[in-house]
């Protein structure tokens, strides 16, 4: 097996060679044969549409050629088997563990990985199950009503994008046990705010730092225990940790409990593991959680297949290499046209850019072609009176890619004009689709629609814990075979670090640099 640049295979420059010559008439292709027929299954019963894609049958060809020459299937297979595969940090990857072995058992120095993992499953699944049968109480002998997280990154992105997402289910079916709330920012009116909306004496907050020296996150704890502290509350029965067995918070009788992570857990890629386990299990049940992690599994098994018209996230992938690298499109819009999905985009966004926003390659080498693109989005339809001008009308093709579902989670809802709200948010998803896809004439140049603009569309009949797993799981193999495809460690993020190091500079309050000291002065540092 074989790691080499992108622009160094032979099917990169075929494809170059197409793409020079590549046109594509959404208005003359996209049928309704097309839209029946270019449809990939995913987990969790749902579907991966490509049909309004700028992608024909020789691209898809070529695109196979791409993914046959740089292996990889067989480097997700190796990835799986716990080969180190994070070069910057000389580490194991290993996400996928935490819903299930997809490979051979992983060990090292005589210890079962896999093994550790389930245990500590167990173990937040089980203190989930004491809170909610009044095992742990708070300092005044009042149950649990709230969890609060703190953390950062990933230890808040993913989390709070999942626990919004299962919310109205979860609420619907009678699964929700506790609130839950996130604070992230250091900004002390994160915090302050956060805390002023709870019941101080019936909060249990979740310490997520898997080094334990987060900056951010231990001025946060500081900050909540001496709210706690001042309300007469004991900290050490409200707080539990997420961290690592190495790190300063680990079996500390300053919380109730401490739950482990390792360092083949990247942050962005933690939801699977207690940083998200903690906080969805608390609120929803564990098995709720170990739902989710089904649906993950399920889609972890599919990515193995190597055909890529059978495999989604292989095809998502492949699709937006020759988007990206072919098109020159820099950008992709994800736009889920699901409320509880509202922080999904701003999930997908650290995942995608902080892993394969890189100018080197796996050795360090730096690399003469474009890598990940600039992520964003917001459900719909709200977007639709946002930025879609710019998507529709603007001077530059942005690819597009739709999430829906055919029902609503909590059931809710009234007839107006004719139609139920959950149809007319499914008609406003398929009319943009194909708005933007085939657009529109007019002589008034203002009212015309130059069209072309490609989208995909991942939909299903609800968004369950199941499907939530999946979809999660499709984007987290897509931005993997894309690092394969681009050769990048798609697992470090060297990228945050500047800013801390200089972060500390400036509040030692002499940094040696002079810009860095009169910006720190006009700040009132």
């Amino acid at each position: 097996m074989q790691f080499i640049d992108f622009d160094k295979t032979n099917a990169c420059k075929k494809l170059a060679e197409y793409a020079a010559g590549f046109t594509f008439d959404f208005r003359k292709k996209l049928d309704a044969k097309r839209v029946e027929q270019n449809v990939v299954p995913m987990a969790a019963n749902l579907r991966y549409s490509w049909a309004a894609k700028a992608v024909d049958e020789q691209a898809v060809k070529l695109l196979q050629e791409l993914a046959d020459e740089q292996e990889l299937i067989a480097k997700y297979k190796t990835l799986l088997n716990g080969e180190m595969m994070n070069t910057g940090e000389k580490r194991k990857v290993l996400h996928q563990l935490l819903r299930g072995e997809q490979g051979q058992p992983v060990i090292e120095d005589g210890k079962n990985i896999g093994d550790f993992y389930r245990k500590e499953l167990s173990r937040f699944c089980g203190f989930a199950a004491a809170v909610h049968d009044g095992k742990y109480l708070g300092s005044t002998g009042k149950p649990f009503t709230t969890v609060v997280q703190i953390g950062i990154g990933g230890s808040d992105l993913g989390p709070r994008a999942l626990y919004l997402a299962l919310e109205n289910i979860a609420a619907a079916e009678g699964k929700k046990r506790l609130d839950a709330k996130f604070i992230s920012n250091v900004d002390p009116d994160d915090a302050s705010q956060v805390i002023a909306s709870c019941q101080l004496e019936q909060c249990l907050f979740i310490l997520v730092s898997k080094s334990g020296t987060t900056q951010e996150t231990l001025a946060n704890e500081l900050f909540v225990k001496d709210k706690l502290a001042k309300a007469g509350l004991d900290p050490s029965k409200h707080m539990i940790a997420v961290t690592s067995e190495t790190s300063p918070l680990a079996r500390n009788p300053a919380y109730l409990d401490s739950f482990y992570i390792d360092d083949y857990i990247g942050g962005r890629y933690s939801s699977s593991s207690a940083v998200g386990g903690c906080v969805l299990s608390l609120a929803f049940g564990p098995e709720t959680f170990r739902e989710f992690l089904a649906g993950a599994a399920e889609a972890d098994k599919m990515a193995l297949e190597p055909d890529v018209l059978k495999n989604a996230a292989l095809l998502d992938a492949l699709i937006g290499v020759w988007e990206r690298n072919f098109l020159n499109y820099p950008y992709t819009a994800v736009l889920p046209y699901s409320q509880a999905l509202s922080r999904f985009p701003a999930h997908l966004q650290q995942m995608d850019m902080e892993s394969n926003g890189k100018r080197v390659n796996r050795n360090g080498q730096p690399i003469l072609y474009n890598t990940g693109p600039v992520i964003f989005g917001e459900p719909g339809t709200n977007g639709q009176h946002s930025f879609y001008q710019l998507l529709h009308q603007g001077t530059s093709i942005i690819p597009l890619q739709f999430i829906g579902f055919s029902e609503s989670q909590k059931g809710d809802d009234v007839s107006v004009d004719g139609s139920i709200s959950q149809t007319k948010l499914k008609a406003n998803l398929a009319a943009q689709i194909i708005a933007f896809a085939k657009g529109q004439d007019s002589e008034d140049r203002n009212k015309e629609f130059p069209g072309g603009r490609p989208s995909s569309l991942i939909c299903g009949k609800q968004l369950t814990p199941a499907a939530l797993g999946s979809l999660l799981a499709h984007f987290e193999n897509k931005v993997m075979f894309q690092g394969f495809i681009w050769n990048v460690n798609s697992f470090d993020q060297e990228g945050v670090q500047l800013g801390k190091i200089l972060t500390k500079k400036a509040l030692a309050g002499n940094s040696g640099d002079s810009s860095l000291d009169a910006y720190s002065k006009m700040l009132g540092m």
